[in-house]
């Protein structure tokens, strides 16, 4: 009886070693079935077949109404009258598919067209070069005539030029009655960026031969001689530059000594805050990297779809005093 008792005794003894081992074997088996679940996951919703239809970046638009101090005195005849200073974003377009004509009938108001093909913001040259009388054509100088009302220079060289349409835009500017004029539209595509005129001088924000001092300067006339007419600026769209191959390179991240075209829009968009003028963002807003190819028909000009676009998004601001984001 006692060497059974102590066989028993034996037989169902707690062994630690074994207890320890399973216990560990259990924490090894979480924690390797808890890895396999991290590592697994949750169902993401996205979708990388998936083209987004809006652009990622929300546009640069700023809308500064105009102070009803400045339109003190001034008689409104109850027609909407704007006048459109730039380049190829006005001149490229003729008849009922130019932009003038787009905007003329999207916001019922009558729109005259003083673009000058292939012209500029900024200047050749920072001071006046009788050698070159195409800057002439360059904003800061058109703003010139317009607040002198001296076309002298203006009207040498369009005569010099085969183009009608510089003969065209100064007999317009000629004949405008100014004081009927009750916005000046400022709209240059991105040939600045493609002629390397420096985005800007930061020891003389003046500059007539930079982007932003050229700008600066024609606001500044303008408002000057002009104070009861809201000027609005239309960014430059999205373009391409185009290397010594023949191809296209996005100008959106490509910098040809002056910065990208994102550079000169944010530089432009702080030139027209600090103006007090409004502006509206087509790099972002109109016509971008995403959709350029239903609007251009090449790296820089538009289609009329393009400009029919860009006549619609300045004629919202002219109807509503305000532009939708997109």
């Amino acid at each position: 009886m006692k060497n059974q008792g102590t066989h028993e005794k034996k037989q169902f003894s707690f062994n630690p070693h074994l207890a320890l081992l399973a216990v560990i074997l259990l924490l090894a088996a979480i924690s390797i079935i808890r890895l396999a679940i991290w590592n697994r996951g949750t169902k993401s919703d996205y979708d990388p077949d998936n083209l987004a239809e809006g652009f990622d970046i929300e546009a640069l638009d700023t809308i500064i109404p105009m102070s009803e101090t400045l339109l003190a005195g001034h008689e409104d005849d109850g027609v909407t009258t704007i006048l459109c200073l730039g380049n190829n974003l006005l001149t490229d377009g003729t008849g009922a598919a130019g932009f003038t004509a787009r905007l003329a009938a999207a916001a019922n108001a009558t729109v005259y067209n003083g673009g000058f093909p292939e012209s500029t913001v900024g200047a050749r040259y920072s001071s006046y070069n009788e050698s070159y009388p195409k800057d002439n054509f360059n904003l800061p100088y058109v703003a010139e005539s317009i607040c002198t009302k001296d076309f002298g220079r203006l009207e040498a060289a369009a005569a010099a030029e085969p183009n009608p349409q510089f003969t065209e835009a100064v007999e317009t500017l000629k004949n405008i009655d100014y004081g009927k004029v009750d916005m000046i539209v400022i709209m240059y595509d991105a040939t600045d960026y493609l002629a390397l005129i420096p985005s800007d001088n930061p020891n003389d924000p003046h500059e007539l031969s930079t982007y932003t001092g050229g700008l600066r300067n024609a606001i500044e006339d303008i408002q000057d001689t002009y104070p009861y007419i809201r000027i609005v600026v239309m960014s430059h769209t999205f373009a391409h530059s185009v290397d010594e191959n023949g191809n296209y390179q996005n100008g959106g991240n490509t910098d040809l000594g002056n910065g990208t075209l994102p550079h000169y829009l944010y530089k432009e968009v702080d030139v027209a805050i600090s103006c007090g003028v409004s502006i509206i963002d087509n790099y972002y807003g109109t016509i971008n990297e995403d959709n350029y190819k239903d609007y251009m028909t090449d790296y820089i000009h538009l289609n009329d779809a393009g400009r029919k676009l860009m006549a619609d998004r300045l004629a919202e601001l002219v109807n509503t005093g305000y532009t939708s984001r997109r």
